[in-house]
Protein backbone atom coordinates (compact mmCIF):
# COMPACT_ATOMS: atom_id res chain seq x y z
CA UNK A 1 0.00 0.00 0.00
CA UNK A 2 1.47 3.54 -0.79
CA UNK A 3 2.28 5.88 2.03
CA UNK A 4 0.18 9.17 2.48
CA UNK A 5 3.10 11.21 1.12
CA UNK A 6 2.96 9.43 -1.76
CA UNK A 7 -0.86 9.41 -2.75
CA UNK A 8 -0.72 13.09 -1.92
CA UNK A 9 2.34 13.83 -4.10
CA UNK A 10 0.59 12.01 -6.73
CA UNK A 11 -2.90 13.12 -6.15
CA UNK A 12 -1.29 17.00 -6.75
CA UNK A 13 0.50 15.53 -9.79
CA UNK A 14 -3.10 14.66 -11.34
CA UNK A 15 -4.41 17.59 -10.45
CA UNK A 16 -1.09 19.83 -11.97
CA UNK A 17 -2.19 18.35 -15.28
CA UNK A 18 -5.20 19.65 -15.56
CA UNK A 19 -5.20 23.16 -13.01
CA UNK A 20 -2.85 25.92 -12.77
CA UNK A 21 -1.67 26.26 -9.30
CA UNK A 22 -4.18 28.62 -8.35
CA UNK A 23 -7.04 26.31 -9.77
CA UNK A 24 -5.24 23.64 -7.14
CA UNK A 25 -4.99 25.65 -4.47
CA UNK A 26 -8.94 26.76 -5.05
CA UNK A 27 -9.95 22.94 -5.18
CA UNK A 28 -8.40 22.42 -1.55
CA UNK A 29 -10.32 24.87 -0.54
CA UNK A 30 -13.27 24.06 -1.63
CA UNK A 31 -12.76 20.64 -0.35
CA UNK A 32 -11.60 21.47 3.22
CA UNK A 33 -14.57 24.05 3.16
CA UNK A 34 -17.37 22.48 1.86
CA UNK A 35 -16.37 18.90 3.05
CA UNK A 36 -15.96 15.87 0.07
CA UNK A 37 -18.84 13.39 0.33
CA UNK A 38 -17.27 10.54 -1.72
CA UNK A 39 -20.58 8.56 -1.48
CA UNK A 40 -22.36 11.43 -3.08
CA UNK A 41 -19.81 11.97 -5.60
CA UNK A 42 -19.68 8.88 -6.82
CA UNK A 43 -23.30 8.51 -7.26
CA UNK A 44 -23.41 11.05 -9.61
CA UNK A 45 -20.16 9.91 -11.54
CA UNK A 46 -20.89 7.96 -14.34
CA UNK A 47 -24.91 9.58 -14.11
CA UNK A 48 -24.48 10.57 -17.93
CA UNK A 49 -22.67 7.47 -19.37
CA UNK A 50 -23.95 4.26 -20.54
CA UNK A 51 -21.96 1.03 -20.80
CA UNK A 52 -21.23 1.23 -24.02
CA UNK A 53 -20.29 5.23 -23.60
CA UNK A 54 -17.39 4.12 -20.72
CA UNK A 55 -16.38 1.07 -22.92
CA UNK A 56 -15.85 2.84 -26.15
CA UNK A 57 -13.95 5.64 -23.50
CA UNK A 58 -11.59 2.66 -22.35
CA UNK A 59 -10.69 1.52 -25.01
CA UNK A 60 -9.64 4.77 -26.60
CA UNK A 61 -7.80 5.40 -23.68
CA UNK A 62 -5.95 2.26 -23.69
CA UNK A 63 -5.39 2.26 -27.54
CA UNK A 64 -3.88 6.27 -27.30
CA UNK A 65 -1.65 4.53 -23.97
CA UNK A 66 -0.55 1.69 -26.90
CA UNK A 67 1.11 4.31 -29.36
CA UNK A 68 2.66 6.66 -26.84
Amino acid sequence: MKSDAIILNEAMAALGTKLNPVEIEKFIIMVNRNGFDYQQWRTHLWQEETLESLSSKAQQYYESKQRA
